[in-house]
């Protein structure tokens, strides 16, 4: 498998006021193509921090994101968006779907502002639909849907345009455990059936299981990669 995301020496230190707040303590890590890696540790360990610094989110004080083959290091910010538009796609704990749009609506807004045509999504929505099991739910709106339901039309959202890489931010922390299981099997059928690399964060080690790697941090370290 080839390389796919390299973290090398990353470092990132907040600043509030006159106190430095590190977050990130030289962090090497690497991911290959295809595979489903998790991030495990305790709120504050930095895991967040360093998914959204992957993501071109969040600019890093020294070290180098390579993105499958790009540095995002050497990009202005214009640059790293149209990456994250065409690579990238996340999942956040919190849903954030639009509540005036229904699920559909949701899937193919982020559609468009990909750049997908409207030739394509018809045919590629109903495909990602039928696996995450949406298909007859996707005229409601979000406060008609169930939390697993909602994190579903935002796992749709985040893979419609079959990005390359997922990123997801404790992508179970609003579930219970039945639909934590739904969605989990989700995310590995969708990195099994599509090739997804997948990056997830989460402080649950029964979460992690799911996935083919686990990563520990502490104290802005990895512990194992």
């Amino acid at each position: 498998m080839a390389e796919i995301i390299r973290v090398d020496n990353l470092r990132k230190v907040y600043r509030l006021g006159r106190v430095e707040v590190p977050a990130l303590r030289g962090v090497n890590v690497t991911v290959q193509e295809g595979e489903f890696l998790s991030i495990v540790g305790p709120s504050g360990c930095g895991k967040s921090t360093l998914l959204y610094t992957i993501g071109g989110l969040t600019k890093p004080s020294s070290g180098k994101v390579i993105l499958d083959g790009d540095d995002l290091g050497q990009m202005n910010e214009a640059q790293r968006t149209e990456v994250r538009r065409k690579k990238i796609g996340f999942i956040f704990q919190r849903f954030n779907l639009l509540p005036t749009l229904s699920a559909y609506g949701n899937i193919a807004l982020a559609a468009h502002i990909a750049g997908m045509k409207n030739g394509a999504l018809g045919p590629e929505l109903d495909s990602i639909a039928k696996l995450l099991g949406l298909e007859h739910r996707l005229q409601h709106h979000p406060g008609e849907l169930s939390g697993g339901e909602q994190q579903r039309v935002a796992i749709a959202r985040a893979v419609i345009t079959r990005p390359k890489i997922l990123l997801a931010d404790e992508p179970t922390g609003n579930l219970d455990t039945e639909n934590s299981d739904l969605v989990l099997n989700l995310l590995k059928d969708l990195n099994q059936k599509m090739g997804q690399t997948i990056m997830m964060i989460t402080h649950n080690p029964e979460v992690a299981i799911y996935s083919d790697r686990i990563v520990n941090m502490r104290d802005g370290h990895v512990l194992e990669s």
